[in-house]
């Protein structure tokens, strides 16, 4: 068998951050952009990563506030800061056009980066990206500007007070990654550990994405705007989802219709990491896709 090297580790810089990406070679190879989900890290795509490297130039990043990134000075995450930091990666690396694969916030990110930029976008997979359903983007739109402040605001505060939580063992976070997730192997729940968390001064392990990150934005975008960059994207789309998961079916509640050229995919016995409660079967669907 032959052995499978890891990925380099490297940074770049936007926005006066230093973001981290993790980059696994063969620079003569297509370009591929695998960007993780909210609370998450870029080495939580190394199963993919290794599957598809002979094939592809791949890069992974940490997202501002996860991972090996650094965290911003403040309270806001606002979506097209994050757009940026991907349009900034790319453009640094020159890897344009590229192919993207996006789980959760990332497919989130990776959707307005393609509606913004559809030239330099060649194929797009996007698992569980389009965020909450229609009915409940309904009800947040339904409320004043006023409330829906107040309650960032709140949010933001109770971030302020919430201490990152401490582990005493590796094996405790470990124990937690897999209560998130049954779907996990013992060993991919490890090694998402071991990657995702930084051992504290005490000894202790803390999880090394900021809690500001759940804070959210009182403005955003509004489903008219959301909708007209979905119409935007040009390149072939597959969105995917776990049948098991919080996210409706864009197929069955409308949201395909804003696409010029998607198709849904739902996989059984799948959560929201799709990508690795359904491995196998995931590489089966999308592989033949991104080759197309």
């Amino acid at each position: 068998m032959i052995e499978i090297h890891g990925p380099t580790s490297h940074n770049y810089i936007s926005q006066r951050l230093r973001l981290h990406y993790v980059d696994w070679g063969n620079e003569d190879k297509p370009p591929l952009l695998l960007v993780h989900g909210g609370q998450d890290h870029c080495r939580n795509w190394d199963w993919v990563a290794q599957e598809l490297r002979e094939d592809y130039h791949i890069i992974a990043p940490d997202l501002r506030g996860h991972g090996d990134s650094q965290w911003m000075v403040g309270g806001s995450y606002g979506t097209f800061d994050f757009v940026y930091d991907i349009h900034q990666l790319l453009h640094q690396t020159k890897m344009t056009p590229v192919k993207i694969i996006a789980h959760s916030m990332g497919g989130h990110i990776s959707l307005r980066f393609a509606g913004v930029y559809p030239e330099l976008v060649e194929k797009l997979v996007v698992i569980e990206g389009l965020g909450p359903s229609p009915d409940r983007v309904a009800k947040w739109e339904k409320k004043s500007l006023q409330t829906r402040v107040k309650e960032w605001e709140a949010n933001l505060r109770r971030n302020s007070g919430r201490q990152a939580r401490r582990y005493e063992t590796l094996d405790d976070a470990f124990n937690r990654m897999h209560e998130a997730n049954p779907h996990l192997r013992p060993d991919q729940a490890r090694h998402l550990t071991i990657h995702g968390a930084n051992q504290n001064e005490d000894g202790t392990y803390s999880w090394k994405f900021d809690n500001y990150v759940r804070g959210g934005n009182p403005t955003g975008m509004t489903v008219a705007d959301s909708h007209e960059l979905w119409s935007n994207i040009t390149c072939p789309t597959m969105l995917i989802r776990g049948t098991e998961s919080w996210a409706s079916d864009p197929a069955k509640d409308g949201r395909i219709k804003h696409f010029q050229d998607a198709t849904v995919v739902n996989f059984e016995e799948a959560g929201h990491w799709v990508h690795h409660d359904q491995l196998d079967k995931f590489l089966e669907t999308v592989v033949p896709f991104l080759k197309e």
